[in-house]
């Protein structure tokens, strides 16, 4: 939704800022002597309005003088019905004119133009219609009158700014600007290559790609190119013209009082691994210089910390390093924390990784790219026009280090094995969304509601993260064919010999034989997931695996998990010694989520297709959580509930191995209503991944908190979800 909200606006400014260009047209239609002026109007009009009768009128004659440089168009009193009956009659003969080449000709001429001025009408009036409705109808008319922003009435209570506030945008959010690049790039220096109007993409499409992509071999910038994060709170304010991601926050968050020196964006390069973001560009010793001024500068008051989405372990890496010694760590010592920060809200979190990030790295594609492919095959990864679109963007993406991040962590004791899942008695049928609407639970995750039962269904195999073939991803694990990942993993597979002119993705050195192994093994959970990816993806997985882990630790005191590489894991690390500190899981829920994905082989040659796809034709499930090959569970549409909430729920719960300070943590989930109407945007009850940065609930939360109120004084949790009910058996030491 909020794509189209975004697409629509882009529409909108565009229509906007060339109304004036079409006022121009129409003036040099008029001042023309080629054809009557009379016509020339009426047809402009008829245009702009989208009446298409008009644009068969035959030329009518008018009067013409010229008063000071203009003209006037009135015609003569005593022509108005003779000019009526030449119309009508003119009308006439157009209509019964013999049909031969030329009229035809002439017919087609005029059909092309008339659609043009179709189009063209109604968009201008349409725009025209929605400036009206948002700019002269009185503020209390029924339907339109939209809620009191947070900041405005929390200011009227009289709260105001008291503790710092850092926000942390995730990943493709934040802008990147051009520092240094190729030829091909002139005139873009320090222009915005991502986060902006995206112009460069039609203008130089394979130049704006190389540019964004990294080196393969060291993650990190390739010669003579360099990209580099935007500063500042415009950074992540807008994704694009009219498309918000920290705009109104930070709105609300000025209204009482926050402004540049106590409020900051900790903007940095989302493409890089978070320890590569301090080796080339000292973003983490950024972020802790300006945390201990803003302390300093705002009266020795903590700081509240709001990261998003991947920021959110960005932030977690950030924790483990601010106390690490260096050269590796940033040398604080073991009170950093507990002297520094006084509440993370953590925004969308991606805690335990998203199963999305599998797909788009097998494939290039989610739900909505498997959709396209399936309606227009060959569009996007086709070579018969030269685009090769999912190749290209796979090839950037697998030098984005950060992508794996997101892969799933915690293996099946998280994500559920070949026959269970922590999310095994979700029902996607209209049942399961009246039990969320209803189910709310209050004052700290105490659940004194009704369970809910399974009913008579099928239980979805939802840790079968990847399967080839529906039947796959239903069957019983022990009517599947397996091979063992280690066989396929180090045969000899015998290199592809096709020719092709670039080699777009990693799967362009395997050969068809090789890919076909990958699928007969019929399903893949989170534990031999990770297999697949360095089967698949051998370069990106060998450079990424020095930067990330994702695994369960059984001893966090084994001195390997001082390496920088388990700090991102909230499974592997451990929270800092801070018992003041409150942790919040902000997310949405009530939203279909990926979860888990059936796939097949691509029927094109590899130089044509990505050889691995979604099965976009597998539809339909006893609970009706399956759709264009993929399953869906509760979640913000990006990130399941398990991954968003598990670590509040349950991991960080009290005095545990991860949380040894007893830091108190809060779930606090959003039931997602889409707008009202189209006047609402993007909607103030929003539960989606970035939308919800525009949630009146979450802002009033966030500005609660930033004035000094506590997690109790929230009220504790608020749960719509079925995350104590999903956390309860998964079966974790703590």
């Amino acid at each position: 939704m909020g794509f189209f909200h975004f697409l629509k606006t882009q529409l909108s400014r565009s229509l906007q800022l060339n109304l004036s260009a079409i006022s121009n047209y129409v003036n040099q239609l008029i001042s023309s002597s080629i054809v009557d002026c009379k016509v020339r109007i009426l047809t402009s009009l008829a245009s702009i309005l989208g009446f298409r009768k008009l644009c068969f009128l035959e030329p009518v004659k008018c009067n013409k003088s010229f008063e000071d440089g203009k003209q006037s168009f009135e015609p003569s009193k005593s022509n108005v019905d003779k000019k009526q009956e030449n119309a009508v009659s003119a009308y006439q003969r157009v209509i019964e004119k013999p049909k031969h080449k030329k009229t035809n000709k002439q017919s087609k001429e005029w059909r092309c133009i008339d659609n043009c001025c179709w189009i063209i009408g109604y968009l201008c009036t349409t725009w025209w219609l929605l400036l009206f409705l948002c700019n002269f109808l009185p503020a209390n008319f029924p339907g339109l009158k939209l809620p009191e922003p947070p900041g405005t009435r929390l200011k009227n209570e009289g709260l105001i700014a008291h503790h710092p506030v850092v926000l942390v945008p995730g990943i493709v959010t934040g802008g990147l600007e051009l520092w240094e690049g190729r030829p091909c790039s002139e005139g873009l220096f320090r222009k915005r290559l991502w986060g902006g109007s995206f112009a460069e993409i039609f203008k130089r499409p394979l130049c704006w790609l190389e540019h964004l992509s990294l080196d393969n071999e060291t993650g990190l910038d390739p010669p003579g190119i360099r990209v580099r994060a935007v500063t500042g709170l415009v950074a992540a304010d807008y994704f694009a013209p009219g498309y918000f991601v920290w705009a109104i926050l930070i709105e609300n968050l000025a209204k009482i009082g926050y402004e540049q020196k106590n409020m900051y964006m900790a903007s940095y390069d989302w493409r890089l691994s978070f320890q590569n973001t301090e080796i080339r560009d000292q973003s983490l010793s950024r972020l802790k210089r300006k945390i201990e001024l803003l302390y300093v500068t705002n009266g020795n008051r903590k700081v509240v910390v709001v990261p998003h989405s991947m920021g959110v372990i960005y932030f977690l890496h950030f924790l483990k390093w601010v106390e690490a010694p260096p050269p590796v760590g940033g040398g604080g010592g073991p009170n950093w924390c507990a002297k520094h920060i006084k509440t993370i809200m953590n925004v969308s979190p991606a805690f335990l990784g998203v199963p999305k990030a599998v797909a788009n790295i097998l494939s290039a594609e989610g739900k909505d790219v498997a959709f396209i492919r399936a309606v227009a095959p060959g569009l996007l990864d086709s070579e018969t026009f030269g685009f090769q679109t999912l190749q290209h963007v796979m090839r950037v993406f697998r030098t984005w280090d950060s992508v794996v991040s997101l892969l799933p962590k915690g293996g099946e004791t998280i994500w559920g094995d070949l026959n269970r899942s922590p999310e095994e008695e979700n029902v996607c049928h209209s049942a399961k969304m009246q039990y969320l609407q209803s189910s709310s639970k209050e004052n700290n995750g105490n659940d004194t509601g009704p369970r809910r039962t399974s009913e008579v269904i099928r239980r979805a195999k939802y840790g079968r993260l990847v399967a080839f073939g529906k039947a796959a991803s239903e069957l019983p694990s022990s009517q599947l064919s397996f091979i063992d990942s280690e066989e396929f993993m180090h045969e000899s597979a015998p290199i592809s010999n096709t020719s092709c002119e670039e080699l777009l993705t990693e799967y362009d050195e395997i050969s068809r034989e090789s890919i076909k192994r990958v699928a007969e093994n019929e399903a893949y959970t989170a534990r031999t997931l990770i297999d697949l990816l360095r089967f698949v993806a051998p370069k990106m997985m060998q450079r990424t695996e020095a930067h990330f882990s994702h695994g369960l630790a059984e001893n966090l005191e084994d001195p390997k998990y001082s390496h920088h590489k388990y700090w991102s894991n909230p499974l592997e690390t451990m929270l800092p010694d801070a018992p003041d500190m409150e942790i919040y899981c902000s997310y949405g829920v009530g939203i279909p989520t990926e979860r888990s994905y059936v796939y097949k082989m691509s029927p094109s040659d590899r130089c044509k297709s990505i050889p691995l796809q979604i099965d976009s034709s597998a539809d339909g499930s006893d609970n009706g959580c399956l759709s264009g090959g993929v399953y869906f569970v509760d979640g913000d549409e990006s990130v399941p509930v398990v991954s968003a909430g598990f670590m509040c729920a349950k991991g960080w719960r009290g005095k545990t191995r991860f949380n040894p300070s007893g830091i108190s943590t809060y779930v606090r989930e959003y039931q997602h209503k889409p707008p009202a109407s189209l006047l609402e945007g993007r909607g103030t009850e929003s539960g989606a991944h970035v939308d919800i940065l525009g949630n009146f609930a979450l802002i009033e939360d966030v500005l609660r908190v930033a004035a000094g109120a506590s997690g109790t004084e929230l009220g504790g949790d608020r749960i719509y979800s079925g995350i104590m009910e999903m956390s309860e058996p998964i079966n974790i030491r703590l």
